[in-house]
């Protein structure tokens, strides 16, 4: 006779979990970020309190209103207008930023491409051009940049010639004259119509993303590649000169004369925008380099013999096979390079160039004191550009990261 079974008794009984402040972990975990931020919270009110406390027993007046202050010093170089006397350290604040985003914007564009191609250049089969690429990155890279940057002030664009032996560097054209103050170039001066130029070439550039957009899909639905460089190019050209002759041509241009002892219209660059833009670059160049070769290296050389087997031509192995694949090992050291190349703008103080350090932080902190206020603009300065420069790459990086499937 079967054994009866008591189902209750065989259903397990959970203990009762006991709750304990101490040892939950949920409550550990808010407890000591409460802590953290009580604690770091206290620290800055009494940073804060402190060193009003200080400033009001100095006799040292504190806040921002000195931006509406006039200046009375002027600066060589500046892309806005500004008059000695009449403008305000808001005005110089704008022209140092101004200028750290110019030179930074254009080292980081240069620096780029120039370490693209040395990089791609490290990995030549040819033995002279890669020896001449191992030692453009090993000697700059291995340079303080600080001495770079007087070497090509005082050493290179110091010791170009006077004014009245410039050298034209659009082969007698004079629309590019550079000297030892610096490099002279014509402006365009835009005419009532120029405004359609300029939509024609907006729409000539729309048109060509559309057609590399939709060749694109189409090779990846069938395969069949179109070549779209010559179309686009012709596109590029045609479109806006067709407009450009058909309007009247409502363009003219300023050039640079020699008027007593200096040029006199057109636009110029300072001696020392000149080298700290050089320096940047190929000090960069050489960071950026070395990232892409250790990220063409990191792609399987089989994935190039797969590609090759198939009928690539070798710079589409490149371009369409090996560049896509080095991408996710690439960005992550470039976007610390760029990070870089905008802070290190700051060792232009060392040549002169008025950058935001030059004029902000140093004259203008001189004249007008407010230390805490302009050291404090000025880190934020730099932290909001590292910060936007990091989060528009991050953004991209995850859009080329490798999915494994």
């Amino acid at each position: 006779m079967a054994q009866s079974v008591d189902k209750k008794s065989s259903v397990r009984v959970r203990p009762k979990e006991e709750f304990n402040f101490f040892q939950d972990q949920r409550v550990r975990s808010i407890f000591y970020q409460l802590l953290t931020v009580g604690i770091v919270g206290w620290f800055l009110f009494y940073l804060g309190s402190n060193t009003a406390q200080n400033l009001a027993a100095r006799g040292m007046s504190t806040g921002f209103g000195f931006f509406n202050s006039t200046a009375g010093f002027d600066t060589d170089f500046k892309l806005i207008a500004y008059t000695p006397g009449i403008g305000t350290y808001k005005d110089i604040f704008i022209i140092g930023v101004l200028n750290t985003l110019l030179v930074s914007f254009f080292a980081i564009i240069a620096s780029t491409i120039l370490g693209f191609f040395v990089g791609i250049l490290r990995l030549s089969k040819n033995w002279l051009v890669a020896k001449v690429a191992l030692a453009f990155v090993e000697v700059f890279r291995n340079t303080p940049l600080l001495i770079q940057i007087i070497f090509w002030f005082m050493g290179i664009f110091s010791l170009l010639p006077v004014i009245k032996k410039a050298i034209d560097l659009s082969f007698g054209a004079e629309f590019l004259m550079l000297s030892n103050r610096g490099l002279y170039f014509a402006t365009p001066i835009f005419g009532s119509l120029f405004w359609l130029t300029s939509l024609a070439m907006a729409i000539a550039i729309l048109a060509v993303i559309i057609i590399r957009y939709r060749t694109k899909k189409r090779q990846e639905q069938t395969g069949q590649q179109t070549k779209i460089l010559l179309p686009s190019i012709a596109l590029l050209v045609l479109l806006p000169a067709i407009t450009f002759f058909a309007t009247g041509m409502p363009l003219e241009w300023d050039f640079p004369s020699i008027e007593g002892f200096n040029f006199v219209g057109g636009a110029s660059l300072p001696p020392a925008f000149l080298a700290l833009f050089v320096a940047l670059t190929v000090y960069h160049a050489a960071t950026i380099a070395e990232a892409v070769r250790a990220g063409i290296l990191s792609v399987n050389k089989g994935q190039s013999e797969a590609a090759l087997s198939i009928g690539l031509e070798q710079k589409k192995v490149i371009s369409l096979v090996v560049i896509p694949q080095a991408r996710p090992a690439i960005i992550p050291p470039m976007i610390s390079s760029w990070l870089d190349t905008v802070k290190n703008s700051s060792l232009a103080v060392a040549i002169g160039y008025n950058d935001i350090v030059s004029l902000f932080m140093q004259t203008s902190l001189n004249q007008i004191g407010h230390a805490i206020e302009i050291v404090g603009l000025t880190m934020a300065f730099y932290m909001t550009i590292s910060l936007i420069i990091s989060g528009l790459l991050n953004i991209y990086n995850k859009r080329v990261q490798l999915v494994e499937r």
